[in-house]
């Protein structure tokens, strides 16, 4: 078996089946099986899948297992020499899968490689292209050049020789060697969801070259769900869940001084957004308190981050998925 393509389905059934067409419809020359994890508790899509495709493996999560449990459990079942993992909601547009691997037989030196994202109407879609770059937008500074060199000299990029390398692969579509895996192990299972493939590719790089091959590309639709961020503005980049992905990352990777620079930062930030803002609310309205709402998500998603701040912190093994209670984001959905 070349390859064992991996999905997760959380409620998406009729995203697989169009992606499931794509596949079957520009992947030829390779043999490959398609495995499903299924994290939906109420088992929804099975049937739907099965009875267009009834080739496909399909796994019982038995819960809404997050991302990385649910695709280790697809590559534990998994017989192909390499694994692509891909999400539910793309699109081929050509044999993308057959390329991929051609690129990774003729270069021993790649652990692991991805392909180019593209909005539904084919413009490219924008992309961290290093850790580092990642890790800044961690740090509300204003957009100003003095702020941008601050952070570069803090946070240097990285620079390959290879034109192709890259810090970390996103984890719409990696395809990754069986070996690596066996090596490096699966997806750290303390996150539920986002931050889980930036961890995984600082594991994945110890045993290869992470690259993207710029003529390979695929439709990503980046299908809505419920954690995915919403009331984006400059101090809310990133949704609750997010953020506490995000700071678990940088635990893991960077260490406990790193993650208590990261907290530290955002609590000192809290009164300085509340002050500036207070300001420009006496200039126009002559209130400080009358536009604060945008603010007080800001507060709210860190009281929640503080909620995590010791599990996190002492390293404890956890599912680290915020409850329904702790999603600002849909709390202050109008």
């Amino acid at each position: 078996m070349d390859v064992s393509i991996i999905i997760v389905n959380y409620r998406t059934p009729q995203l697989i089946i169009n992606c499931l067409a794509t596949i079957y419809a520009y992947t030829h020359d390779l043999s490959f099986e398609i495995i499903v994890a299924d994290n939906d508790p109420d088992r929804g899509g099975r049937e739907q899948v099965l009875a267009r495709y009834p080739d496909v493996k399909w796994i019982d999560m038995e819960y809404n297992a997050g991302f990385g449990r649910a695709n280790n459990a697809g590559m534990k079942l998994a017989s192909g020499r390499y694994f692509l993992l891909l999400n539910a909601d793309t699109l081929l547009t050509d044999d993308v899968i057959g390329r991929c691997v051609q690129r990774m037989d003729a270069r021993p030196d790649v652990a692991a490689c991805g392909a180019m994202q593209l909005y539904a109407d084919g413009t490219p879609m924008p992309f961290y292209q290093s850790f580092n770059e990642f890790r800044k937008t961690f740090f509300i500074v204003p957009p100003h050049p003095f702020f941008t060199r601050i952070l570069d000299k803090m946070l240097p990029e990285p620079h390959y020789e290879d034109p192709d390398q890259y810090d970390w692969l996103t984890g719409a579509f990696v395809v990754v060697r069986r070996e690596v895996v066996e090596k490096v192990g699966g997806f750290d299972e303390d996150f539920f969801m986002y931050g889980e493939d930036v961890e995984w590719s600082g594991r994945l790089g110890k045993a290869g070259k992470l690259c993207y091959f710029k003529d390979c590309t695929f439709i990503h639709l980046e299908n809505n769900n419920p954690f995915r961020r919403t009331h984006i503005s400059w101090i809310n980049r990133f949704s609750t869940q997010m953020q506490v992905s995000n700071l678990l990352w940088v635990r893991k990777q960077y260490g406990v001084g790193a993650y208590l620079a990261s907290i530290g930062f955002n609590l000192l930030m809290i009164p300085v957004i509340l002050g500036w803002k207070a300001i420009i609310n006496l200039r126009k309205h002559g209130n400080p308190f009358a536009e604060l709402r945008t603010q007080r998500i800001f507060i709210r998603k860190n009281s929640v981050l503080l909620r995590y701040f010791f599990k996190t912190l002492l390293g404890k093994k956890h599912l680290y998925k915020i409850k329904e209670s702790e999603n600002v984001d849909l709390l202050f959905t109008p």
